[in-house]
């Protein structure tokens, strides 16, 4: 009897053993570079805003506050703008020629600006950056949840997040300290691999079922987990990808109208809006962005210097998506979420407690507000953020995922 219960261990243990996951961590984080590179963009104008205002600027002259808004700011405009194309293009021609487009556009950014730095060619090259940037949190996390397993999805999706962040923190670091020039060379280099590396990338499997190659989609799926394309767990996947297919290849063609009077599906995009627009009011990134006012406007006193200021939030915001990755399959979504939320509630409510006892009563330690402040970005990048995205890539099914994504994603760039 014992030695029957033995076998029977050793046989759940193999099977729980069988492949493996190492292509779908490799090709993850390939596509996550894109977000790397998303992340050096977003953290490029505040180190070298003053050097496009010095009297040596590479631009040739020096460039007025108003022209530095409009660098900033032309991105997220040309990202907003574009979302609603990858909706279709990512349908059309594959998550995979997509991503490859986007690492494209996003080294041709940093190429402009090597050979030209007038106002209108950095406007140009942010403009590249935008439109690559508005497939970032559509097509990538996408491709990411098509290639993955279920026990893997939600720390793959988290890895965007984290490669976003070190990307803000790597270009505060070297930004300040590196040469103008020397710091576009790198990106660039980082650009070209990712592109270069996913021509080596296969297809997501429920593009290639749409398109009627079983047999490559079969391959696909025993290549990312590492089983050979006649195990079960391979069939039963590719099964239930085939049944969706069929079923929604039965219905007319939908659009965004005929999406949303499906009572079902209009509840789930209502959700996932009200979701986003929680997101959108956590505060973080007027955090980030003012954070030297904020802290002026609590009395407290305390020196800070702005490149230790500039480097902290990066770091912080590193740690909580590391941290959110390593536990978000043991918990769940809906806790950590809920679990940020509040968190961030209270450390905006303690600021605001402090700015009237401030004004009220008297001083306070300079510390509070200053951890309060790390608090609420940590739990941006570690729940608010990440975990929003998660649920938006696992809300919906193939066939409708793509438009209702791009949908939320131009509300989320928009706000």
């Amino acid at each position: 009897m014992l030695l029957i219960k033995k076998n029977k261990k050793e046989k759940s243990a193999t099977a729980v053993k069988r492949g493996h996951t190492y292509y779908q961590w490799i090709f993850s984080l390939l596509a996550g570079c894109t977000h790397l590179v998303y992340g050096l963009e977003c953290g490029w104008i505040s180190p070298t805003a003053t050097k496009l205002q010095a009297d040596n600027s590479p631009s040739g002259y020096p460039l007025s506050d108003e022209e530095i808004a409009w660098i900033a700011s032309c991105m997220s405009i040309a990202a907003t703008c574009v979302v609603i194309l990858y909706s279709y293009t990512s349908d059309r021609y594959g998550r995979k020629i997509n991503i490859i487009i986007i690492a494209f556009l996003g080294a041709l950014a940093w190429v402009i600006r090597i050979f030209d730095n007038s106002f209108i060619c950095l406007i140009l090259a942010r403009v590249c950056a935008g439109i690559a940037a508005g497939g970032c949190y559509n097509v990538v996390l996408m491709y990411i949840k098509e290639i993955s397993q279920d026990d893997m999805r939600g720390i793959l999706c988290t890895l965007t997040t984290i490669f976003q962040s070190v990307g803000i923190f790597v270009m505060y670091l070297i930004g300040a300290y590196l040469d103008y020039y020397s710091v576009i060379y790198v990106i660039v280099c980082i650009s070209i691999m990712t592109m270069l590396g996913m021509m080596l990338a296969p297809e997501s499997p429920e593009i290639l079922i749409k398109e009627g190659k079983i047999d490559k989609a079969m391959k696909t799926v025993a290549f990312m987990r590492g089983l050979d394309e006649h195990d079960q767990t391979v069939q039963t996947v590719v099964e239930t990808m085939m049944k969706e297919a069929a079923e929604f290849k039965s219905m007319p063609d939908l659009n965004i109208l005929s999406i949303l009077k499906n009572k079902i599906w209009r509840r789930g995009f209502v959700l996932i809006m009200i979701t986003f627009t929680f997101s959108e009011m956590n505060g973080a990134f007027a955090i980030i962005t003012f954070a030297s006012t904020i802290l002026t406007s609590t009395g407290s006193e305390f020196v800070i210097s702005p490149e230790l200021l500039s480097l902290s939030f990066p770091v912080v915001m590193v740690l909580g998506s590391l941290t959110v990755a390593s536990c978000i399959e043991r918990y769940g979504r809906k806790p950590l979420l809920i679990g940020a939320y509040v968190v961030s509630c209270c450390c905006m409510f303690g600021i605001v407690i402090i700015i009237i006892i401030q004004k009220e009563a008297g001083g306070v330690p300079g510390w509070i507000p200053v951890v309060l402040m790390m608090l609420i970005v940590a739990m941006f990048s570690g729940g608010v953020c990440p975990v929003t995205f998660v649920i938006l890539t696992e809300m919906f099914n193939f066939q409708i995922r793509a438009k209702l994504m791009s949908l939320v994603v131009t509300y989320f760039y928009y706000g």
